[in-house]
């Protein structure tokens, strides 16, 4: 639950443009302990939270609707937050979004296929010289 919540933080923070620093300075705490907070190392206390969803420009429970569904719905939401955390992945998304229907399936294909000459070239074993 704290790595879900920490990455909603992370989410939200990111998608509006907000640095781990004036995170910490609107909050009162060090950018490091954001970067615990957002990676699930440090528990993040519900007084905290409201000041982290008041620098945010949210509501608390923006941040814990991750925590709120039916178990079934929660692992996918989790993998999604897992995945969201991959560095690059919400500057790619942001333009994904912008891209042409057509460009974003030439795009899926191109990626499939770099992926799956990646995976055939690690799969083969290497040759000493």
């Amino acid at each position: 639950m704290d790595i879900a919540l920490g990455a909603a933080v992370r989410i939200r923070r990111r998608t509006i443009g907000m640095s781990q620093e004036s995170l910490a300075e609107q909050c009162g705490v060090s950018f490091q302990q954001i970067q615990k907070y957002e990676n699930g190392a440090n528990r993040i206390s519900f007084s905290r939270l409201v000041q982290i969803a008041r620098a945010l420009r949210c509501r608390v429970v923006d941040l814990m609707d991750v925590l709120d569904t039916p178990d079934r719905e929660t692992s996918g939401d989790l993998d999604l937050l897992t995945r969201m955390r991959t560095p690059g992945a919400l500057e790619l998304l942001a333009v994904y979004e912008r891209l042409a229907p057509e460009a974003r399936s030439s795009l899926i294909s191109f990626l499939r296929a770099l992926v799956g000459r990646d995976a055939e070239a690690s799969a083969r074993p290497k040759v000493l010289a």
